[in-house]
Order: C-alpha cells, then sequence, then structure tokens
C-alpha cells in the first residue's frame, strides 16, 4: 500500500512526528541511516539532508513536511510520512482500482500529492517557482490514471475570498491552476478538466480561468470551445474577484488574435500543429516564498511547460486599472474592483465580447482547424494540458 492509501493523516499529528523525528534525527551518532534510491545509490539520512517544507500558503498553524535531499543538490527524493521515507514516486501511487479519473481532494495525503506535483515532481531545474502555495482550503481535484497521480487542476468558488487581507470575494467560479504531468501529455487530460470544471457549475451563468492564459491553455480553450458552442458566451478570462471590468470573453479574445501561441498561425507546420494541440498547464505566480529553496522569488514572466516559451501580449483597453500584481497572479485582488460588482448579467449595454456566435460564423479562427482536437479514442499515437 501507499501513503495515499493507509489512514487519513491529521496535521497534528504529521506536526508532531515530524518534530519528534527531526529532534531524534539532529542527536544521533554520526552511524547514519540510509534511504535506498535504486539498486546503484542510496542517501544518508542525515540532519543535513532533511529540510522541512512548507505544505500551505500562509501555513497557520505551521503544517511541516520533512523532505530528504542528496547532497549538494537540493531535488527532493523522498518525504516522511506515516513514520517512514517513502520516494516521491510512490507517493503519487495508489494502490486502490477506485482512484481513477478525476477525484475530490480530502485528505492530507491527496494534498501533499497536490503539493508534490506543483512544486517537486515537475519542476524544471531552471524554474525557481512552478506555481506559489495553494491554501490549505484550496478547492481540487486529482486527475488519477494506472495507478498514479498525472494531474490536478484547483478551483476559485464563487464567493470565496480573493486573498487574506482586502476581504474581497469572487464574483463567479474560477479554473484556477491546471497541470498535466509532462509524460502524461498530448492525450488530452487538459480539455478533460475543462470540461468537468464547466459541467461542474452548469447552472453558472458565467465561468471563469485566471488571468493570464498561457499559450497551452489558450489551445485548450479553443479546442473546448469549438466542441461546445453553448459556452462560447460564457468562458471569460478573469482577474479576481471578476467584475465585469476585470474578464473578457475567451473565444471572442481568440478571434481577435489577442493571444500568441508562438506559431506561425498563417500557415504552421505539422510539428507546430502536434505542439499546441493539447495538454497545457495553466500557472500562476505571486511573488512569495519557495517552499523547497525558502527563497524569495521575483516572477515577472510565465513561461508554458513542455512548449517554447513566448509570453502572451492581451491588447484590451478595457482593463485598465489592474494592478501588476493582478496581472503576474490569477488569485491576486485588483483595486479597481468593487464589492458592489454583481454577476447577475452584463452591463446595461453589454461588452462585445457576449456576441460570438456571429463572430464564430462569420470570422473563423485562421488556425481552428488546424488545432480541433480529435476526441479520445480516437487520437493517434502522437497526443497531447497553474499560484500560489
Amino acid at each position: 500500500m501507499y501513503p495515499v492509501d493507509l489512514p487519513a493523516l491529521v496535521d497534528t499529528d504529521l506536526t508532531s512526528a515530524s518534530e519528534e523525528y527531526l529532534s531524534s534525527l539532529e542527536s544521533r551518532p554520526d552511524d547514519n541511516e540510509w534511504f535506498q534510491l535504486s539498486q546503484t545509490s542510496k542517501v544518508a539520512i542525515t540532519a543535513n539532508h532533511v529540510r522541512r517544507l512548507q505544505l500551505f500558503e500562509d501555513d497557520q498553524p505551521d503544517c511541516p513536511l520533512l523532505a530528504l535531499h542528496p547532497p549538494d543538490d537540493p531535488q527532493v527524493v523522498a518525504l516522511y510520512l506515516h513514520e517512514k521515507w517513502w520516494h516521491v514516486d510512490d507517493v503519487l501511487r495508489t494502490s486502490s482500482n477506485s482512484r481513477i479519473g478525476l477525484i475530490s481532494v480530502q485528505s492530507l495525503t491527496e494534498r501533499v500529492i497536490v503539493f508534490l506535483l506543483s512544486q517537486v515532481v515537475e519542476r524544471s531545474s531552471h524554474e525557481k517557482m512552478l506555481f506559489s502555495l495553494h491554501p490549505r482550503t484550496e478547492s481540487c481535484k486529482l486527475l488519477w490514471r494506472d495507478g498514479q497521480a498525472v494531474g490536478f487542476y484547483t478551483i476559485k468558488h464563487k464567493g470565496s475570498l480573493c486573498d487574506g487581507w482586502s476581504g474581497r470575494c469572487y464574483l463567479l467560479p474560477a479554473l484556477d491552476t491546471v497541470l498535466v504531468r509532462r509524460s502524461w501529455r498530448r492525450r488530452g487530460l487538459g480539455l478533460q478538466m475543462l470540461a468537468d470544471f464547466c459541467s461542474s457549475f452548469s447552472t453558472a451563468q458565467f465561468l471563469g480561468v485566471s488571468s493570464p492564459l498561457s499559450p497551452s491553455m489558450v489551445a485548450v480553450c479553443r479546442s473546448f470551445l469549438q466542441q461546445h458552442e453553448e459556452h462560447l458566451e460564457h468562458l471569460y478570462e478573469v482577474e479576481a474577484p471578476g467584475g465585469w471590468t476585470q474578464r473578457r470573453n475567451i473565444w471572442l479574445s481568440i478571434q481577435l488574435g489577442r493571444y500568441s501561441l508562438g506559431i506561425n498561425e498563417s500557415n504552421p507546420t505539422s510539428g507546430e500543429k502536434q505542439r499546441y494541440e493539447d495538454d497545457s498547464s495553466q500557472k500562476t505566480y505571486n511573488c512569495r516564498v519557495d517552499p523547497t529553496s525558502l527563497t524569495s522569488c521575483n516572477v515577472n514572466t510565465y513561461p508554458a511547460i513542455g512548449s517554447s516559451v513566448q509570453q502572451m501580449k492581451a491588447c484590451d483597453p478595457s482593463r485598465g486599472g489592474s494592478s501588476q500584481s493582478s496581472k503576474i497572479s490569477g488569485t491576486g485582488c485588483s483595486p479597481a474592483a468593487h464589492t458592489d460588482d454583481l454577476d447577475s448579467g452584463p452591463p446595461t449595454r453589454p461588452p462585445p465580447s457576449l456576441n460570438t456566435k456571429h463572430t464564430l460564423k462569420s470570422n473563423p479562427s485562421p488556425y481552428a482547424e488546424s488545432h480541433e482536437e480529435k476526441p479520445e479514442g480516437t487520437q493517434s499515437s502522437a497526443k497531447r494540458v497553474r499560484r500560489s
């Protein structure tokens, strides 16, 4: 059995067990224990090779997670859970046949898995931060395939707080972060998660995807909207808290060329078609403490995972008044928002972004056909998905 299959952990139990183990480790003599990474490599379990990781954003009360790393290498290779060391790959696995597809995160161990996916296992060596930390109460769903966690997405519910200091609340449900592991991309999983999000809020009049959208997330949204025209006038890119001055229709923005996919849209090559056809990672950043390095970050761009990076340029003058932090983070509150903003309907004169069905028919995307994603069951072998 794997950690996620064992009895549920409690915050206080994890904290006390971690502190007791670390204390005993610091007083232990030089005869070290070893953690076997493979048949040919192992890591000494010493106080110098173990560090405490912050599991949640603004973690109060503290919930430390002990991580083991090789000497002179910050890469985490094992976690201390249930009073023993587990290889990171084993923490991401399950022996339960019932864990398949998208399942809501409930237990502390499942939140540890979200932490690993967002902060550790998918982080490139040149990236200081993949996502910023999530709150301990963040609404998440893990995607399980073949006995392992292969991705997740998080949601900001309507009425939930944008942050811990302003008192502003989201005015519509928003898909906040999305990640699919690199080895599982090009299989339509990003499209599956976006569809699951929309179906989970089928009665909501408007739905949001946190800004900024990565190029690959734009491709996923375009493919989804081409298949689900009923959402053309309901899916918006939003900055928190999502008032009408902080949202814009995604399909109209695609038609107007407001997003860059980093490809030659007039005549994409076959390789370029393949590259953005499928799974994206939608990321949001804040300047916060990196839990795995405990150093400050200063993020000014948002690279897309698994693709050549090119920052999107949004040329929408209606989005004035937003703070710089709200442009970087999909969850930062904009000072332009007002508490009396309502989500009951558009302004008296609807913005042009609502008239999208006519746009779809009269001004089709010059590259819509080349990026249209086939159903999951009919894709060829080369198939194709974000806070803190």
